[in-house]
C-alpha cells in the first residue's frame, strides 16, 4: 500500500504531461511556426478543399500530367507499398502491363522513367522526376493544343531542386503542375 499511492500519482502526472500538455504545446508551436504544414498542406480553390500538396491525386485526363502509380488507389487512409519482390513473376507481369499501357497512352515514348510505372513506398508520393513529367509532354500537347515548348517551360517552373541543395532529387509536384496547366488553358 505504501507504493500504491505514489505510483498512481506518478501515473496521473505522466498522463497529463505526455497525453495532454506535450501534445498541446507541440500542436501550438506547429500552428504558430508552420500553420499550412500543420493543417495538412491543403490546397483550396474557390474556398473549397481540393487536395493536399503532400498527397498524390489520380488524374485521368489525357490533357493532364499523370502521377506515380498508387498501390493504395490514391486513398490516403490506405497508404501502402506493393511489398512485392522485384524478381517475382507477379511484379514483372505488372510492370509489363504498366509499360504497355504507358506506351499506348504516350505513343512514341522510348525512354520510360521508372517513376511512371512504379509506385512509391507510401503509394501516395505527389512528386515525379522532371524526366517523368517531360515524358508526358507530347501527349498533353496533343490533347490541349499547348506547344511542347510551353509545357517544358511549365515543368521547369514547377521543378523543385534538392532540399538544402544536397538532399533528395529534383522533383515536380504533379498537383501543382496540373493546377498551373489548367490555369494556362483558361
Amino acid at each position: 500500500m505504501n507504493m500504491f499511492l505514489p505510483a498512481v500519482r506518478l501515473s496521473v502526472v505522466l498522463m497529463l504531461i505526455c497525453g495532454l500538455i506535450y501534445p498541446l504545446v507541440t500542436t501550438g508551436v506547429a500552428q504558430l511556426l508552420f500553420p499550412a504544414q500543420a493543417n495538412g498542406s491543403l490546397i483550396t480553390q474557390n474556398e473549397k478543399i481540393i487536395g493536399s500538396s503532400l498527397l498524390a491525386q489520380d488524374f485521368q485526363s489525357p490533357g493532364l500530367f499523370q502521377p506515380r502509380a498508387s498501390n493504395a488507389d490514391y486513398d490516403p487512409t490506405a497508404s501502402a507499398g506493393s511489398n512485392r519482390a522485384v524478381a517475382s513473376e507477379e511484379y514483372i507481369g505488372e510492370m509489363k502491363e504498366k509499360i504497355a499501357q504507358l506506351q499506348q497512352e504516350n505513343p512514341g515514348l522510348k525512354q520510360i522513367p521508372a517513376d511512371l510505372v512504379t509506385g512509391s513506398g507510401s503509394g501516395l508520393d505527389p512528386d515525379l522526376s522532371p524526366e517523368a513529367a517531360e515524358a508526358q509532354i507530347p501527349r498533353i500537347s496533343e490533347a490541349t493544343g499547348l506547344s511542347e515548348q510551353q509545357l517544358v517551360q511549365l515543368v521547369n517552373e514547377h521543378t523543385e531542386g534538392r532540399q538544402m541543395g544536397i538532399f533528395g532529387e529534383p522533383r515536380v509536384n504533379v498537383t501543382a503542375l496540373n493546377r498551373a496547366l489548367t490555369a494556362e488553358l483558361k
